[in-house]
């Protein structure tokens, strides 16, 4: 299945339905009077999170959502019935935006929660309802109300407690291959990794879910190589893994690009918690991997995370032999669970203050 989390949909709520103009006809009935019901509610638009989808791939192929419009009024006081909903299923880790792709609608990181994104129209009164003590047989009866119309712009955020940035060709698909059941491809040439992929980690009795994200390079704020919108995928993650490539040329110049792509892209990723690991050491040189690691020290020392109340752990790695894979994840995991902890105190609310 191919991956997508981002569609632009068009969505209209039903118009309610048409009041009735009726007047009772019965035998033997004088002066009946109105019995015009009134019409029905129109469907409206809902977003409902659903199990078993992980991708927005449904809405490449239908953009177009209408709810059906509300049953008009019938005589005899027959109400009319409320038109059906239209139903959009959407994975957890759905965001519903504006067509300005800012303003947000509704956020939906859960199984079962709904969202109405599009109410229907009232239904229109009937001649019944018209009924005063001068005016006892009404002629009139209201349309029902015309539904809402709106563009939307869909944006699936992956739900990961923990996710792998770095480089092209870091090693970050390799790792998660190592440390999960995922399958990511993997091939020896950048941008190996297309779509982010997410995989379950367990590590002695803990256990949390690792996400992939396709790898940065300098100017991906610009729309260089595949861009930064795949950070999107880590915003939710309580800590990062910053996996550096122990092969490469200069291993403080690779972290710092990767930490101002972080930068500019927002939403407080670069004050994460952060975890950072050279990877593929069996590959390089003990006197080439000495100098990358003194060179990513510096570098860490000089741009780690300003929020963080710690600097980044530095950690060696090799995907391909397992060594420093178990620690790797050990501190991934207690980072995860400090943020947790940090997030859970922060939103308590603060003791009533008393004399």
């Amino acid at each position: 299945m191919k991956f997508l989390d981002q569609a632009k949909i068009y969505v209209r709520s039903g118009d309610g339905g048409a009041g009735c103009v009726s007047f009772r006809r019965e035998k033997f009935i004088e002066f009946g009077g109105p019995d015009g019901g009134d019409g029905g509610r129109g469907g409206d638009v809902v977003a409902i999170c659903v199990d078993g989808l992980n991708t927005l791939i449904d809405y490449r192929y239908q953009q177009h959502f209408k709810a059906k419009t509300g049953v008009h009024g019938m005589g005899k006081n027959r109400h009319g019935a409320k038109g059906a909903d239209a139903v959009l299923k959407v994975p957890a880790g759905t965001q519903i935006l504006e067509e300005d792709g800012e303003t947000l609608i509704a956020d939906l990181t859960e199984v079962g929660q709904t969202a109405v994104i599009a109410r229907g129209g009232n239904g229109g009164f009937g001649n019944l309802h018209f009924t005063t003590s001068t005016n006892r047989a009404p002629r009139r009866a209201n349309p029902g109300l015309e539904g809402i119309e709106r563009t939307l712009i869909l944006r699936l955020k992956l739900i990961a407690d923990a996710g792998l940035i770095g480089l092209p060709n870091a090693g970050k698909s390799t790792f998660l291959a190592t440390v999960s059941a995922a399958k990511p491809k993997i091939a020896d040439y950048p941008f190996t990794t297309l779509h982010p992929g997410l995989g379950v980690v367990r590590v002695d009795d803990r256990e949390f879910v690792l996400a992939d994200i396709p790898g940065l390079i300098e100017g991906a704020h610009d729309g260089h190589g595949l861009g930064d919108r795949f950070l999107g995928h880590v915003e939710r993650c309580r800590a990062l893994l910053h996996l550096v490539d122990a092969t490469g040329e200069h291993a403080g110049k690779d972290y710092k690009i990767v930490r101002r792509e972080l930068a500019a892209y927002g939403a407080e990723l670069d004050e994460k918690r952060e975890i950072v690991a050279l990877s593929k050491i069996d590959a390089a040189e003990p006197e080439h991997l000495k100098k990358q690691k003194e060179r990513l020290k510096r570098a860490m020392a000089s741009a780690g995370p300003a929020g963080a109340a710690e600097r980044p752990t530095l950690l060696l790695l090799s995907s391909a032999t397992s060594e420093g894979v178990t620690a790797a994840l050990r501190a991934l995991a207690a980072a995860k669970e400090t943020a947790a902890h940090e997030e859970a105190t922060a939103a308590e609310p603060a003791p009533e203050w008393r004399p």
